[in-house]
């Protein structure tokens, strides 16, 4: 029976407890044999993260014949329910991802994170896949949850009691207890272990920005190019379908490159890379935000339709949104470097509803995806004019 929990995210905080914690079990009130270690995997943890978690941390797990747990999100929908991807006192590796991970989702939807309000995306990837699992082996009964808060973050300890939905649950935050904020859990790590233990998160996070761990970010970013060149791809197929899709809001990624600098090159041409060797496609795109139903001056929620009409070469598409952009009257804007080309149609004002209608050519990764509702508000907002059609080829 398992009574104790402990969250284990693989960055500073966390493994800085756990490593203490695993030093002298006793001393802290910890009784291993009742004692679970949880991680998810999200997918797209930088390498160098997990190759020292793997180096470091899992020898201590196997020696103490501590209980790991790897955990992912089954799928999309919440339906799709969690994989345990491994559950072990001896583990040899850590399993990089499991059958979806947020880029999936990302690049399906041709979008970026969001850097505004809470972490949705770190409460759907992480949160609650431990939330769901914990059940099953504490049995129904009390059981106290580690989460690797540190002494510099007491609001988010605060903020995780009051929303803390399971009665039988109790948060421990250890670290806070002892005083440990962020340098004592870096300058702990080096003193044990020998390595500065670098951040944890998904390589395409748009938080670094207000993490003040940008540079480091950026540095990460040239170490490993391919990686960069990927995210850079992202970030181009989601600011084509939307130019406000910036991964750090007022700010793209690529801006933060420079092709006069030695060090950026490998970078941009691993970016190159990837938008001239993927498919491409043509999109229709249309964007919708009415007025809340509860208040006809106060905006509701954006409603969004993506559809991919055909598939080709990206010079090819582009002529494809010329010409069809100029038999509708459409206003044409060029990206340069890559070719790509977008057709406006109907472009935002500043009054609600807020409606936009173009064509695009892009990389080839997102699906079609519309809510039911979309087709039934759009014609009460645009006097149901005709929409754009194309034959899709493939």
């Amino acid at each position: 029976m398992v009574d104790y929990v402990i969250n284990w995210g693989r960055g500073v905080d966390s493994t800085a407890y756990l490593v203490a914690m695993l030093d002298d079990p006793a001393a802290h009130g910890v009784d291993l044999e009742r004692t679970c270690v949880i991680t998810m995997a999200t997918g797209d943890e930088w390498p160098d993260s997990d190759a020292d978690a793997e180096h470091y941390i899992l020898p201590l797990l196997k020696n103490r014949g501590v209980r790991l747990v790897q955990l992912a999100r089954g799928g999309q929908p919440a339906s799709a329910g969690i994989d345990v991807l491994d559950d072990s006192r001896s583990p040899e590796r850590l399993i990089r991802r499991g059958r979806w991970s947020l880029w999936d989702e990302m690049e399906a939807t041709g979008t970026v994170p969001q850097q505004g309000g809470v972490r949705k995306c770190s409460i759907r990837s992480k949160a609650d896949v431990g939330d769901r699992w914990v059940k099953l082996p504490t049995g129904g009964r009390p059981f106290r949850q580690m989460i690797g808060f540190n002494a510099d973050e007491i609001g988010r300890s605060e903020r995780d009691r009051r929303e803390n939905k399971n009665p039988l649950r109790t948060g421990v935050y250890p670290l806070i207890e002892w005083g440990w904020g962020r340098q004592k859990c870096e300058d702990f790590l080096l003193d044990r272990l020998g390595v500065r233990w670098k951040k944890s998160y998904c390589t395409f996070c748009c938080f670094p920005v207000s993490m003040g761990a940008m540079a480091a970010h950026l540095d990460r970013m040239r170490a490993f190019p391919d990686i960069a060149g990927r995210v850079l791809r992202l970030e181009y197929t989601a600011m084509r379908l939307n130019p406000n899709a910036r991964l750090f809001g007022r700010h793209s990624l690529h801006s933060k490159f420079d092709p006069a600098r030695s060090e950026d090159g490998p970078v941009l041409e691993a970016f190159a890379q990837e938008l001239t060797s993927c498919p491409w496609a043509v999109y229709h795109l249309r964007r919708l935000l009415p007025p809340s139903t509860n208040d006809p001056a106060a905006p509701g929620e954006w409603l969004r339709s993506v559809r991919r009409l055909r598939t080709g070469q990206p010079a090819d598409l582009a002529r494809t949104v010329e010409r069809v952009g100029g038999r509708i009257g459409a206003r044409l804007e060029y990206e340069e470097q890559f070719g790509s080309v977008r057709a406006w149609k109907r472009e935002r004002g500043q009054a609600l509803p807020v409606t936009e209608e173009f064509l695009v050519s892009a990389p080839a990764f997102v699906a079609d995806k519309e809510k039911d509702v979309f087709a039934k508000k759009w014609a009460r907002y645009t006097d149901a004019e005709p929409t754009l059609q194309l034959t899709i080829k493939s």
